[in-house]
């Protein structure tokens, strides 16, 4: 039988690049309260709900239909599994959360600029784009009303664009998109996990810092896969590692393994020269 770069990996006792996101996901959600966690796609949903499962059990998960659930529920074909569901939550009530900033959702956009803008919409000009994508969708009123962070599976400058995002779909820190008077007090970016680091909006005046790198990554490498230029946090470090524990707690959530089917090839968590 063939031997994928995974099961090499595993049995040699180490992780893949895809487990070792999804643990620095998690760490969104750190301390977060009793919010509704919202990972869109496979890393951040397994990512929010291994924070429910280890640090953060006060987080609210739904179904991904119309119920709160306890036990976050795997992802793939549910199986024998048997949800255990403490509540209705219906649309409604989703939007309650999100106008009373009692959520915190991680996407992955299109676009990102330096200002923490992000596209979801159209790549090119909006009159004639090279390509059309989602639309806008939520993002708006999502990226004024509560926490947001993003996850890039391949950190490249068609991502981090140089300039501003083709089409201005979420909110950041522009002090040029804000009219004179209006209040930017709910603009609430975290975390930024892509292929490369973690990175957030803490730098001066909401500069993009890097306050980790993945193991084998250099900041230089970063910089040169980004189109604006990056400040490194002070306490800048490697990301940590997954734990035994939780590996097996990912790979219950991901029985099927769509883990692997996020980054390219599936590399392991440690990159060699």
């Amino acid at each position: 039988m063939n031997k994928t770069a995974e099961d090499v990996v595993l049995q040699e006792g180490g992780f893949s690049l895809a487990e070792l996101l999804i643990v620095a996901a998690s760490e969104a959600w750190r301390g977060n309260g009793e919010v509704l966690a919202s990972g869109i796609g496979v890393v951040p949903r397994l990512g929010a709900s291994l924070a429910k499962l280890t640090h953060s059990p006060e987080l609210l998960m739904t179904d991904s239909e119309s119920f709160l659930v306890e036990d976050p529920i795997p992802i793939g074909p549910r199986g024998d599994f048997k949800p255990r569901y403490s509540g209705y939550m219906s649309f409604d009530r989703v939007f309650e959360c999100v106008w009373g900033g009692r959520r915190h959702a991680m996407i992955g956009p299109t676009q990102i600029d330096r200002f923490g803008q992000t596209n979801l919409s159209v790549v090119g000009d909006y009159a004639k784009p090279k390509s059309a994508i989602l639309g806008v969708r939520g993002l708006p009123g999502n990226s004024i009303n509560h926490a947001n962070s993003f996850f890039v599976p391949n950190h490249s400058k068609r991502v981090f664009v140089s300039g501003e995002v083709d089409m201005v779909s979420g909110v950041g820190y522009n002090p040029g998109r804000w009219p004179e008077g209006s209040k930017s007090d709910y603009v609430d970016l975290r975390l930024v996990i892509t292929d490369l680091c973690v990175m957030d909006f803490g730098g001066e005046n909401h500069a993009c810092r890097v306050r980790a790198l993945h193991p084998g990554v250099t900041f230089e490498q970063v910089q040169e896969a980004t189109g604006f230029e990056l400040v490194m946090a002070n306490s800048c470090a490697e990301t940590a590692a997954p734990t035994s524990g939780q590996l097996e707690i990912i790979r219950k959530l991901d029985p099927y393994n769509l883990r692997s089917t996020v980054i390219k090839n599936n590399p392991p968590g440690i990159r060699t020269a």
